[in-house]
Parts: structure tokens; C-alpha cells; sequence
């Protein structure tokens, strides 16, 4: 089997993120581990270059490595952001993790690897290679989750992940078994046409559906196998966290487009009325339980769970306009996310506090710390979608689809959910500006951190007031 320059330069971004973990376990080992800013800094330039790979390929439209890889605009807007989630994760990651104690040694090509698993699910032609990018990226995150081994929560987080994240990839990969036994191929194409040329569903047909479903609710955190998700979001190092909540919930859900939302389009009827109650139970479940935290961190898990299932609802409207809507959702998601927590991993560095990520923390912070309050701030705003921010028109273009294509009740329950969400949002905001602050607000406030917060902040503004560009671009590269 032989592959062309064409099919070695579409994968690129990937070959170059390989050698990049190849390069940051190297220089670890050079340096004995006691240099992680080169570690740290290999491992941004490798998201960088990636990242130019990847948006070089823009306009390129094909299938690579004999069926293997689709190279579309999907893929390649994707790549990118996944590109710049990597990047800015690991700026931001070393200060947090010298404050607390945890080794950099592996963290950063371990990071590398899941970015590559990420990117290798989004481009994947075929199930097979799917689930190859997916354990890439799950083995990955075991490891980095449970990465402070001095902290019991973690070690703990790390197992429930592994032994959930198991059971997922065992429900997956029984499910793909199955497709093959029926359609007698794994190739996203070939499943479509099958389904096409024959809409009915025989027993095996449903057993293939439904553990593919499985998998994938695991996977994206949905109701009902959304329970490991907290645990585990609590208990990772909070720059896990960060990472985790946002690119692997995006890959999956670009995937999970690509299956449910193409490759099985022509059954959707068998499945769409499940769907829509997933993603309003999902939403409700998320915050619902959201509601009642005092930890932010848990706040933030619940709320992404919440997301999950307005992210859902474009994936059940099914069509080109709601799968642009979706991306579009995605991307604003991905960085009002990453940004949320990366303002929390600064509060937590508060002088005084226990490192329980109590909202207490928050109080006072907003005059005391401009740049950090007026950029969580700005998250605030754009999870729960208000305008001017991209978050608002995520939702208005998801709930707007749904509308479109006669999910009514699926849009007034995700704005009916969006309206419960303003309150433990805005508790972030009014404990920053109107609590009096107890204690010494005395926070760190390395460089890098301060580039997160202004580049996620002035994005999402962007996008939010200039939309155009972006949902352009989602419409013209949605499958």
C-alpha cells in the first residue's frame, strides 16, 4: 500500500504533532526534567506549526490515504481549534502546575497525543480509524487526569475515567462490529448508501444503533451516562479539566455528527424522538444540579454538561443549517469554556484559600483584579448567551434550526434551561463585583495567564459581534 505527496500533506498536522511528542519527551529527558519551559515551549510551537498545517489546507476537498481520511473544510477548521486549545493550554499550564507541585515531565507530550487522537477522530473516513483517534486521546487523558499523584482525588478521578472510559470503547467498538456484520463495511459512505438503498432496521441493525449511542452519550457526558463526568472533572488538575471539557467534547461531537448526523441520516426517524429527550433530560439534569453547587469547579462540570445537550438539539434538527449552527456552537463553546476555567485556576492561587474552589474565593475580586474579573465576566455572559457575545448566537442559530425543522419543543426547553443557567452564572459575577472580599486578595498573576484571558475574551467578543467570518466559514464547510 502506497500513499502520494497529496495524502503525506494532508495528514501534516498530524505527523507534525507526532514529532513534537517525540521532541518533548526527548528534551525531558535531556534536561532530567528540570527544564519544563522547554518542554513546555516545544510543545506550544508544535500547536502553532500544526496549526498553520492545518489552515493551509483550507479550500483542499477530498479523501486521503485510500478512503481512510476525509480532507474537508470540517476537519480543517477543526484541526485548527484544536490546534489553539492545545497552544493555549500549555502556556498556561506550568504555573499552575509548579503551585501544585504536580511533574511536568509527561504532561506536555501526553497533551500533544490527545490533540493527535482529537485530530485523527475529526478526520476519520471510516469507523476504524475513529476509534483508533479515540483511544489515542482517551489513554492520553487516564494519564493526565490522575498526573497528581499526591492527591487522592485524582488518583481516584483517573480510575473512575479509565474504567468508564473501558466500558465506552468496549460498547463502541461492539457497535462497529455489528455496522460491519450488516453493512459489510465501516466506511462513513458506504453506510450511508447502504441505509439508503434499504431504510429498515433488523435486530442486529438496532443492537449496532444503540451501542454506538451508548458509546458516544459516554463520551460527550449525556443523561444517562453523564455520572462519571464531575467525579472526574473535580478531581482532575484543574488545567485537565480545562483541556478535557472542551476539545474531546468538541471532537466527539464532530464525530458524532458525522455518524449519526450523516452516516445514519437515512434511519434519523428511528432515532431522533431518543435524541431529543437525551438532550432535554441533559439539559435539565445539568442545570438542575449546577443549582445547588458551592464548588465552582463541580459548577462548571455540571454546566458542560448542560451544553452537551443544547449541542444535541442541532444534531437532532439534522440538517446542513443546524449542523453549520452546531459548529459554530462548538467553537464559541470551546473558548468561553477553556477561558472560564482558566480564570477559576487563578482564583484558586487566591492567598488564603483551602483550594476548594469555593465561590467564596470570587468575592471582591472583580476591583480588586480587573482583567480577571471583566474577562470572567465575559465568559459568564457567553455560557449563559447573552449578547454581545458568541455564546448568544450559538444558541440563536442551534435553537433557531431546531425551529426550522419542527423541533419546537427542543428549542423552547433549551431557552427555558438557558434562563435557569443565568442564575448560577450570574452568581459568579455578582460575587466578584458586590460581595466585599474576605481576606487578602493578593492573586499571582503570571503572563501567560493574562494572555489566555485577553485572547479567549477578545475571540469571543469577536465572534460574537462579527459572526459573520465564522458561521460563513460553518456554513460553507458543514457536511
Amino acid at each position: 500500500m502506497s500513499y502520494s505527496l497529496t495524502d503525506i500533506f494532508g495528514v501534516l498536522p498530524e505527523l507534525i504533532l507526532v514529532v513534537t511528542a517525540i521532541t518533548a519527551i526527548l528534551v525531558d529527558v535531556a534536561s532530567k526534567g528540570k527544564d519544563s519551559s522547554a518542554t513546555m515551549l516545544v510543545t506550544a510551537v508544535g500547536f502553532i506549526v500544526s496549526g498553520i498545517a492545518a489552515i493551509s489546507g483550507v479550500g483542499t476537498i477530498g479523501v486521503l490515504m485510500n478512503g481512510a481520511v476525509f480532507q474537508d473544510g470540517f476537519t480543517t477548521a477543526f484541526r485548527a481549534i484544536f490546534c489553539l486549545i492545545g497552544f493555549l493550554t500549555a502556556i498556561f499550564s506550568p504555573a499552575y502546575l509548579h503551585f501544585r507541585n504536580i511533574r511536568l515531565g509527561e504532561y506536555y507530550p501526553l497533551l500533544t497525543m490527545s490533540v493527535l487522537g482529537m485530530m485523527v477522530m475529526v478526520g476519520a473516513a471510516n469507523l476504524l480509524l475513529f476509534f483508533i483517534g479515540l483511544e489515542t486521546m482517551s489513554i492520553s487523558l487516564y494519564v493526565l487526569v490522575s498526573l497528581n499523584r499526591t492527591n487522592s482525588k485524582s488518583i481516584e478521578a483517573g480510575m473512575k475515567y479509565l474504567v468508564m472510559g473501558a466500558f465506552s470503547s468496549a460498547f463502541m467498538l461492539y457497535g462497529i462490529a455489528l455496522m460491519f456484520a450488516v453493512v459489510g463495511s465501516i466506511n462513513y459512505n458506504d453506510i450511508t448508501n447502504y441505509f439508503l438503498a434499504d431504510p429498515t432496521l433488523g435486530p442486529l441493525t438496532i443492537a449496532a444503533v444503540a451501542l454506538l449511542l451508548t458509546g458516544f452519550s459516554f463520551k460527550i457526558a449525556v443523561v444517562p451516562f453523564q455520572f462519571w463526568s464531575v467525579d472526574v472533572y473535580e478531581g482532575a488538575p484543574a488545567t485537565v479539566t480545562a483541556f478535557m471539557s472542551t476539545g474531546p467534547k468538541a471532537a466527539a461531537f464532530v464525530v458524532f455528527i458525522r455518524v449519526f448526523g450523516i452516516a445514519l441520516h437515512p434511519v434519523a426517524s428511528h432515532w431522533t424522538l431518543l435524541l431529543s429527550w437525551i438532550a432535554i433530560l441533559t439539559m435539565v439534569f445539568g442545570n438542575v444540579a449546577a443549582l445547588r453547587q458551592t464548588n465552582i469547579k463541580r459548577m462548571l462540570a455540571y454546566s458542560s454538561i448542560a451544553h452537551a445537550g443544547y449541542l444535541l438539539v442541532g444534531i437532532v434538527a439534522g440538517n446542513h443549517a443546524a449542523f453549520a449552527a452546531t459548529g459554530y456552537y462548538l467553537a464559541a463553546y470551546a473558548l468561553m469554556n477553556l477561558g472560564a476555567f482558566a480564570a477559576v485556576i487563578i482564583v484558586n492561587q487566591r492567598h488564603g484559600t483551602d483550594g476548594t474552589y469555593r465561590f467564596d474565593a470570587l468575592k471582591g475580586l472583580g476591583f480588586a483584579h480587573p482583567l480577571l474579573g471583566i474577562s470572567l465576566t465575559i465568559f459568564m455572559l457567553s455560557l449563559i448567551g447573552l449578547p454581545p457575545t458568541a455564546g448568544f448566537l450559538g444558541k440563536l442559530y442551534v435553537f433557531s434550526a431546531a425551529i426550522e425543522t419542527g423541533h419546537i419543543v427542543l428549542a423552547v426547553a433549551g431557552l427555558l434551561n438557558s434562563i435557569i443557567a443565568t442564575y448560577y452564572y450570574l452568581r459568579v459575577i455578582v460575587l466578584m463585583y458586590m460581595a466585599k472580599p474576605e481576606g487578602d486578595t493578593t492573586i499571582p498573576r503570571p503572563l501567560p495567564y493574562a494572555v489566555t484571558l485577553i485572547v479567549l475574551s477578545v475571540l469571543i467578543l469577536l465572534i460574537g459581534v462579527f459572526p459573520e467570518p465564522v458561521i460563513s466559514l460553518m456554513i460553507a464547510v458543514a457536511p
